[in-house]
């Protein structure tokens, strides 16, 4: 089995209007049923939701010494909003997780593979 990345990404200005506090609870509600389904079906591994973006610290070397800033890394529209790390026998069973999320949730999802797994075509080599 190969592990996945789903990627959600939120946007600033979103066109949608803010989920009042019932529809965030019958959201989470709705996720945790979700998550059990991967668990069930060992598909995942880990998952997390992210603060917003200007909550970020980006660490960086620059001329032999090491520097943080506030802030995201790079100034955006959209940001990683949070993930799922999950197993999938390939690319059309990580896509079939993703698309559960992204129905739930309204939210594009961005699925990639990890590099350098056994399953992985060509690892090993």
């Amino acid at each position: 089995m190969a592990k996945y990345l789903l990627s959600v990404h939120t946007a600033a200005e979103q066109t949608r209007a803010p989920m009042t506090e019932e529809e965030m609870r019958q959201a989470d509600a709705q996720l945790s049923v979700l998550e059990k389904e991967m668990g069930a079906a060992g598909a995942w591994v880990f998952s997390g939701r992210l603060h917003d973006p200007d909550t970020a610290t980006v660490v960086r070397v620059s001329d032999g010494a090491v520097l943080t800033t506030d802030g995201p890394f790079v100034e955006a529209k959209e940001h990683l909003g949070g993930f799922y790390v999950i197993e999938a026998e390939d690319l059309d069973a990580a896509l079939g997780w993703a698309s559960k999320v992204t129905a739930l949730i309204n939210a594009p999802i961005e699925v990639r593979p990890f590099a350098g797994f056994a399953a992985e075509p060509g690892a090993g080599a």
